[in-house]
């Protein structure tokens, strides 16, 4: 089962319309979004607490990082440079940080409020190598901007 991202997109926007609460919005999207695709082992944000730091917010799946810094690893690179992050690879990702030793491949999208800050990081794991694609990540980024950029 692969993510049918136009169902997915309006079962979103119907549960959330009218919402503004971002952790309420964050527990939304994380379920729905993980549980759309077999590939999505992990699934959840990582909200900026404070300049250059990451703390976990809602999340599914097995125990994540409670902190990441903006210097580590695959979330702190998409936080730091407001870049998608794709990687096939965990292992040949320079600073990877292994929340789960399952990780095989990643996509992390940063996620940015009306105003175009970053609030936070939605990051993907999978147990699969190579699991992500541009498309997903250019459909779940439209999914993000709909909710959290209103």
């Amino acid at each position: 089962m692969t993510a049918d991202y136009d169902s997915l997109a309006k079962t979103i926007s119907a549960l959330t319309e009218g919402e503004t609460d971002e952790v309420a919005l964050m527990a939304t999207v994380t379920c729905e979004v993980h549980h759309s695709d077999e590939r999505f082992d992990w699934t959840g944000f990582y909200r900026v607490t404070e300049p250059g730091l990451l703390k976990i917010g809602p999340y599914q799946g097995g125990h994540g990082c409670l902190v990441i810094p903006f210097d580590k690893g695959v979330c702190g690179a998409a936080a730091r440079t407001g870049e998608v992050q794709l990687v096939p690879d965990v292992d040949a990702f320079p600073g990877h940080i292994a929340c789960a030793s399952s990780t095989r491949s990643e996509l992390v999208l940063p996620v940015r409020n009306a105003a175009g800050d970053i609030i936070a990081v939605f990051d993907i794991d999978s147990d699969q190598p190579d699991a992500f694609t541009q498309a997903d990540a250019e459909a779940l980024g439209a999914i993000l901007s709909r909710v959290f950029a209103r």
